[in-house]
């Protein structure tokens, strides 16, 4: 896989939570894929298929009064790593940030693994 093909794929990917748009990852998940989540600490929470992936994403990407923030995409090969801020609130202390390392086969997310700072 090209790295534009992947970075093209997580920008879309990326867009449905900075726009609010849970429906647009039906197409960027694969049947195949599988999270491993940020929660519960300390070791998360494993999805697997396309059904779960969706619901856990299509939840964080509808979620009224969030904001989703990039702060730095990095593409290499087929892996890319997203580093972001998700702010659920209006103060300073209302965000957290973490980073997810993910892998795109075919034109869709296949795994993703989130990590959070503590």
């Amino acid at each position: 896989m090209l790295d534009n093909d992947t970075a093209e794929v997580i920008r879309r990917f990326n867009d449905a939570f900075r726009f609010h748009d849970p429906k647009a990852l039906e197409a960027l998940v694969a049947d195949d894929c599988t999270i491993e989540n940020t929660t519960p600490a300390p070791e998360g929470k494993r999805e697997s298929g396309k059904a779960a992936c969706l619901a856990v994403w299509q939840g964080l990407a509808s979620a009224p009064g969030t904001q989703f923030e990039l702060e730095e995409v990095f593409v290499a090969g087929p892996r890319a790593l997203i580093r972001w801020r998700y702010r659920f609130g209006p103060g300073p202390a209302d965000s957290v940030r973490g980073l997810n390392w993910m892998r795109v086969r075919n034109g869709q997310v296949v795994e993703a693994m989130g990590y959070v700072k503590g």
